[in-house]
């Protein structure tokens, strides 16, 4: 079957990029802030004592300050790629006159060196352009070394998140459950009864947690959602950079989010068993 809308053949000397007018060949920050600021919505809805909906509020922030361009890291960045150029222009320009006034001195005299005396002068030459390639080489990396530790800050703030909404789901133990009557009569939308003095622990009288079955299978399953959500602004930073240190550091949150989902996703089914 065909599709109604097929996409435009590309020329075949297009670059490795998503075409111009795709939409779905790249990660777009807005529809992640978009999907965080819903979750957050509905888990406020549901549990307004619990502190799961403030983790929300930190995931659109961390949301907000990878897509944003501000920030006094980014203008510290822009700042040094502005004085790099001006170094590399400094440094060519400094070998430039060397090597401009050594020819021109050869030049005015020519026969006063022979072809034993070329070899000292070329040596000059070669040594200044490998020690210029080098310091601009350095001048170059500077602001890409600032950014990636830029990067690497952010994520390890989103690795921290991510253990804080583990946390959240850690102590929702199924066997904890209280045997109530009507467990599953709650549905999404209908807040919690929790009391402002269970919002702290989430336990009532003798340890039992105080939800029901419905409410702890939902609220278990926000919990899958923000974890899939920090890996994918940890995705971010992996649409418009190649650095290996950063791609690493991305592919190590959405694994971690992702094995911390499957505990949670066998909490629930082993609380939808009970309730069979």
């Amino acid at each position: 079957m065909t599709s109604p809308h097929p996409a435009p053949m590309r020329p075949d000397d297009h670059d490795d990029g998503p075409p111009a007018g795709s939409r779905y060949q790249h990660l777009d920050g807005a529809a992640v802030r978009g999907s965080a600021a819903t979750l957050q919505r509905r888990i406020y809805a549901r549990f307004p004592r619990r502190s799961l909906w403030e983790v929300g509020g930190e995931l659109i922030a961390l949301v907000d300050e990878v897509t944003e361009g501000g920030g006094i890291s980014r203008r510290r960045i822009r700042s040094a790629r502005l004085l790099t150029r001006v170094g590399v222009l400094a440094v060519l320009l400094v070998f430039g006159t060397a090597i401009a006034l050594a020819a021109a001195s050869i030049w005015s005299d020519p026969e006063a060196l022979g072809p034993v005396d070329w070899l000292p002068l070329l040596e000059t030459v070669v040594n200044d352009l490998v020690f210029a390639g080098i310091a601009i080489f350095f001048l170059l990396a500077v602001p890409q070394r600032m950014e990636r530790a830029r990067v690497l800050r952010v994520l390890h703030r989103l690795r921290s998140l991510a253990h804080v909404i583990d946390m959240h789901q850690l102590v929702k133990v199924p066997e904890r459950l209280p045997d109530v009557p009507g467990a599953s009569e709650r549905t999404e939308g209908a807040p919690s009864s929790s009391g402002a003095a269970d919002a702290q622990t989430g336990t009532g009288r003798g340890g039992d947690l105080d939800m029901t079955r419905a409410e702890m299978t939902q609220y278990l399953d926000y919990c899958t959602e923000m974890l899939s959500l920090v890996g994918k602004t940890a995705a971010l930073f992996a649409e418009d950079t190649t650095d290996g240190d950063v791609l690493d550091a991305v592919e190590g949150i959405e694994t971690l989010t992702s094995d911390m989902a499957r505990k949670v996703w066998q909490k629930i089914a082993i609380i939808q068993e009970q309730a069979a």
